[in-house]
């Protein structure tokens, strides 16, 4: 029965169930069209209990949401075909079973440009999304993995690091995925995806994952599809994400928007105390680790830390319960990667007793809902019949400078807003 219907015909034992639901406040209203809200035709069962209203009684949040999510999972996968359900129900199964092949396949799909298979991604997430709310529900609305950002310029020892790091925790029992996000070519549209070479010791484990994917052109450090990736590896099981961006400079810090903790490594003699102060994204990191303290480094290592924690006392505090910190470390010798993992969890504890790591995965759920319409809307713009009509025309205007490159831009906004 189609959830629509079960909200017309209430059967007396689902009302009778839904009376034993924990309401937190109940909120009465007149309404006599039931699409238009979430909510109960009052029958005489609710009168025998002493709750009058006149029409309509909404449902508690939760199983509000449940139902929505319901309907809504209910017209994404309408449209599929028998074949199509299939395979996103063998994908579904294999990933939350913690098969690598499935989540493995799971990635590719959501990272095709397919018009199709993007389809098919949206209702393997939305059902992966359903599984990974039941489990937060279940581990009393914590969160079930933590979400790493590593970043840094490139050559400062990111991918050295993680195959130290990654071993230390899959040793100490935690299921361990990185996503490893390597530069395209702008010319060939290529990528190298050689992270994963560096990290020959942790590609064998069996409790880490390992998944290199191309920028694609996508500015930032990451790659379009960086957020799903990350539900998915959660949902096949994973408690620690690690997601390696590319070499970036001061002002690419997308990932921060994908995270919990953002964290900065930087080689020693990395430029002077002002590379600390200018803003971007060192005011973006929650820890910063000079990399490669070992040997001769040291000295230069020791200073450019001293530095640092200078410059971070004059940028804005963004954190109520934490001050970002400046540690040095060696993937080479070992060194500072336990104290590290320390501050990491101190991090974690903290900001999940505050709720500020609950409101700012909140916050990063909007941030991906906005960057998503950024992106369908430039590809609708750009495959639009009476744009793409007019397209070249005014590329060869601007190319002859017969035409403004502003110009030309209002004039296919026009054709876009008048297309109707």
């Amino acid at each position: 029965m189609s959830i629509p219907v079960l909200l017309l015909h209430p059967h007396q034992r689902f009302l009778k169930g839904l009376l034993g639901t924990p309401f937190r406040r109940y909120h009465f209203m007149s309404h006599a069209n039931p699409h238009l809200r979430s909510g109960l035709q009052c029958a005489q069962p609710f009168k025998s209990r002493g709750l009058h209203c006149t029409k309509w009684m909404l449902l508690s949040n939760g199983l509000r949401r449940k139902l929505c999510v319901q309907a809504t999972l209910k017209d994404h996968t309408e449209g599929l075909s028998d074949k199509e359900q299939r395979f996103v129900d063998k994908l579904y199964t294999g990933l939350i079973q913690g098969h690598r092949a499935c989540l493995a396949e799971a990635i590719t799909l959501v990272e095709s440009t397919h018009s199709r298979k993007k389809e098919l991604a949206q209702v393997l997430l939305q059902k992966v999304l359903v599984h990974h709310r039941e489990q937060e529900q279940l581990n009393k609305g914590k969160p079930l993995a933590f979400r790493v950002g590593l970043s840094g310029p490139p050559g400062a020892g990111k991918s050295t690091f993680i195959e130290y790091f990654g071993k230390m925790l899959t040793e100490r029992g935690h299921k361990l995925s990185v996503l490893a996000v390597d530069p395209s070519s702008c010319t060939s549209g290529g990528s190298l995806l050689g992270d994963k070479t560096r990290m020959t010791e942790l590609s064998r484990d069996m409790n880490a994952y390992i998944r290199p994917s191309p920028t694609s052109g996508t500015l930032g450090g990451v790659t379009r599809t960086t957020n799903e990736a990350i539900l998915l590896c959660e949902g096949g099981g994973y408690d620690i994400i690690l997601i390696e961006t590319v070499g970036v400079g001061q002002s690419e810090f997308a990932v921060a928007d994908m995270v919990d903790m953002f964290v900065l490594l930087l080689p020693p003699a990395g430029g002077d105390e002002l590379q600390g102060i200018k803003r971007g994204i060192i005011e973006m990191a929650d820890l910063v680790a000079i990399t490669k303290c070992d040997g001769d480094l040291i000295v230069p290592a020791r200073r450019i830390q001293a530095e640092y924690v200078s410059a971070l006392k004059l940028l804005r505090k963004r954190s109520e319960v934490w001050r970002p910190k400046v540690i040095r470390i060696s993937a080479k010798t070992g060194e500072g990667i336990t104290e590290m993992w320390d501050k990491m969890k101190e991090f974690q504890d903290l900001m999940l007793g505050s709720g500020e790591l609950t409101a700012k995965r909140r916050k990063q759920q909007k941030v991906w809902m906005w960057n998503l319409i950024q992106e369908n809307v430039l590809e609708h713009f750009k495959t639009h019949p009476t744009v793409r009509e007019q397209i070249p025309l005014l590329e060869q205007k601007v190319l002859r400078g017969a035409l403004s490159p502003g110009l030309a831009a209002d004039l296919l906004l026009k054709a876009f807003r008048s297309r109707d």
